[in-house]
């Protein structure tokens, strides 16, 4: 094995992490009968030679190795490289792709497409493997080939003619994904695929076959779909948990320790792997759950019966079906508008489980979609009741926050949070998420003014103080409670250098919410604005104004801060401008200057501060409609300004995009990947601001 190894010059190349003379090693660790050596040497092929992806020139040098590999029946694990060739040479650019490369990226587009084709030349070796003894090698060897043989047609029916005499259930479920991938990338084979996909939906084969089937259906053929979709798939999970029951308490013991594994495991992989364990401890059908994320993710924009669907997974008897429910909710909430109380009901009962991770889940997502949430806010109650010694969480790096359930509650607004945020006032510790759950309670909350106020003093003045200071005066601010100024003024006057930016900050932006309640730290104030750079002057101005009204004091300061050169600094000039209204008519020139900057943000900062300073909107709404368009997140910026002026109805067309928005369904900051824990908070207030909008502006039209 590895004939010619020797030959190859592995120390002129390199991976993601330096020269490849380690290479050859990884290649043989890959074969050795250690189960050790063999996780060190895959994890360092993905961490190194095939880092996130990316393909190198000794990536290109590995492949014939690899192949040898998957060869030799003599080799354990071999599914685990048909895996990494599937990724090695499964890497494809589209045209766009391919147009939008430049100098540095012309090389790896290259490799990739070498890549690609070295492994293809090669793919005919995954045949043989459809039926090889190792059930590993089976499980992967049908997306393989469906991702990189050069026969699509002959493919799919080596596909048909496997499922048959398959022995594994999931293998047999592999089989059906790969027919899935096909229709997807080949018109060839498509149609025939699609026939084939809606005959294993029949009533005749096993309820995994057939809800694999309905989940590729979805993906390459939706048009083929039975109209009575949710019931079916209700059905089939039924029929799942007749005939596949979960183990039940077992379930909990196995993923503690599936978790400890992953803790303790050296490698990436070893923790990928023991985290899969843990999550499919106990589990009967562990693949079940991604066949229904398929099935969701294809299912897209149909919002009522992903609901539908989401509703009576999340009333099964099986902990972990109510868990897949769970997050598969968030999937379908953080992406798509729609009517969601009866799910978010549904979630909330699982707050009463015994299982930690589904209460958790519950918690998270309730936390996440905020006012969403109040469909479940007796339940959250019940539970923060129940939950005094887990109030605060403790976190690795010393931060503390506030258990989810209760920072639910307090972000639908609800009093029922008080008291238990006044016991957290009396611990160790000030969660850093305080501040967020005290401003979500507004008025109620300010009975805590005191108790907050009475911490604030006594917050060492050290670097360590940046995570207590910063949330209690964020607290205090959101209250206006401007009798705790003295307290503020203290961390503003000696906070140290270490944690300056950010609590001064902080400190400033408290002042400012005080208003003229803080008349007595203008003095202060003014020489912070005098002495400090850009933006600590910016930032100082800003509270200045809040505190004095004192146009004439600030406005010289953020003028000429709007001529610097820093992006940021700019946009927080412009910000603080705006608020200045009409009275900063002398910086109208400038903010028409920035309205051509290169920075997509400054432009949009300068046109709503112009908007607010001259008291017109049609010169600025060109800029602010092609940012619209190019970057859906300056929407909620561009609507609030809209909703406040009533600048809909003054002719700039702007009617016209907010009733666009309002007639989407799928949310203005969706991500393909990812998410951001404000995203359906953000998205939520932009509905809000283009109904107030419109609603103003044809009230004033």
């Amino acid at each position: 094995m590895f004939a010619g190894i020797d030959e190859v010059d592995w120390a002129s190349m390199e991976h993601a992490y330096g020269p490849a003379d380690d290479v050859p090693a990884l290649l043989t660790g890959l074969a050795s009968a250690d189960p050790v050596q063999r996780e060190r040497a895959l994890d360092g092929m993905y961490g190194a030679v095939h880092h996130q992806g990316d393909v190198y020139a000794c990536t290109l040098a590995c492949i014939p190795f690899l192949f040898e590999l998957v060869a030799d029946p003599s080799v354990a694990e071999r599914g685990s490289i048909v895996e990494l060739l599937t990724s090695i040479g499964g890497i494809e650019l589209d045209e766009d792709d391919e147009e939008e490369l430049d100098e540095d990226e012309i090389e790896g587009a290259a490799n990739y497409a070498m890549a690609a084709a070295a492994v293809c030349a090669g793919a005919e070796v995954f045949v043989g493997l459809l039926a090889d003894a190792d059930r590993g090698v089976r499980l992967t060897a049908p997306l393989a080939l469906a991702t990189l043989h050069a026969e699509p047609p002959r493919v799919l029916a080596l596909l048909r003619k496997r499922l048959p005499v398959e022995p594994d259930e999931e293998v047999r479920l592999a089989l059906v994904e790969a027919a899935g991938r096909l229709a997807l990338r080949h018109e060839t084979v498509a149609d025939t695929a699609a026939h084939w996909l809606s005959r294993l939906a029949m009533q005749e084969y096993a309820p995994g076959l057939r809800l694999a089937a309905l989940a590729q259906l979805a993906r390459c053929a939706p048009a083929a779909l039975p109209v009575d979709i949710v019931p079916r798939v209700a059905d089939l999970l039924r029929a799942l948990r007749a005939t596949h029951p979960p183990s039940g308490t077992a379930t909990r013991a196995a993923a503690e320790a599936a978790s400890r594994e992953a803790a303790q495991s050296p490698t990436l992989i070893g923790q990928l792997r023991a985290m899969q364990a843990a999550e499919e401890a106990g589990r009967s059908t562990p693949w079940a759950a991604d066949l229904l994320r398929t099935l969701h993710g294809a299912l897209g924009d149909r919002v009522e019966d992903r609901v539908a669907l989401l509703a009576d997974q999340l009333c099964s008897p099986d902990d972990g079906q109510r868990l897949d429910a769970v997050r598969m909710s968030g999937g379908l909430i953080r992406v798509w508008r729609g009517p969601y109380d009866e799910v978010v009901r549904l979630v909330g009962e699982q707050l009463a489980e015994p299982d930690p991770r589904l209460r958790d889940a519950a918690a998270h997502l309730l936390a996440e979609i905020r006012l969403l949430a109040a469909p479940a806010v007796d339940t959250l109650a019940a539970r923060v009741a129940v939950t005094s010694e887990t109030w605060v969480r403790q976190w690795e790096d010393g931060r503390t926050s506030l258990d989810p359930a209760l920072r639910a509650l307090a972000n639908i607004g609800d009093p029922r949070a008080l008291p238990v945020l006044r016991s957290v006032l009396e611990r160790p510790g000030v969660p850093w998420d305080l501040g967020h759950a005290v401003a979500a309670l507004g008025p109620a909350a300010s009975p805590l003014a005191g108790a907050l106020r009475h911490r604030l003093a006594e917050v060492p003045l050290e670097p360590s103080a940046n995570g207590g200071a910063a949330p209690l005066m964020d607290a205090l601010a959101s209250l206006r409670a401007d009798e705790a100024m003295p307290e503020v003024l203290r961390v503003l006057r000696g906070v140290p250098e270490a944690s300056a930016p950010y609590l001064r900050s902080s400190a400033l932006r408290t002042l400012g919410a005080f208003g003229p309640g803080a008349r007595g730290a203008v003095g202060e104030l003014e020489a912070l604005m005098h002495r400090s750079r850009t933006r600590g002057a910016i930032e100082a101005a800003d509270a200045l104004y809040s505190v004095s009204g004192d146009v004439d004091a600030v406005l010289p300061v953020l003028i000429e801060a709007l001529t610097a050169e820093e992006p940021l600094g700019i946009r927080a000039a412009a910000g603080v401008v705006g608020r200045l209204g009409t009275r900063a008519a002398a910086a109208g020139p400038r903010l028409r200057a920035l309205l051509h900057h290169d920075d997509l943000w400054v432009r949009v900062d300068a046109a709503l501060a112009l908007c607010e300073v001259s008291g017109r909107f049609t010169e600025t709404w060109p800029v602010l409609l092609a940012a619209w368009t190019e970057n859906a997140h300056v929407r909620v910026r561009v609507a609030d300004t809209l909703a406040r002026t009533g600048a809909a109805a003054a002719g700039s067309g702007a009617a016209h995009a907010l009733r666009a928005e309002l007639s989407s369904v799928r949310r203005h900051n969706a991500r393909d990947a990812g998410f951001g824990t404000t995203d359906i908070a953000a998205d939520e207030s932009l509905l809000t601001l283009c109904r107030q909008a419109l609603r103003d502006g044809d009230d004033r039209g």
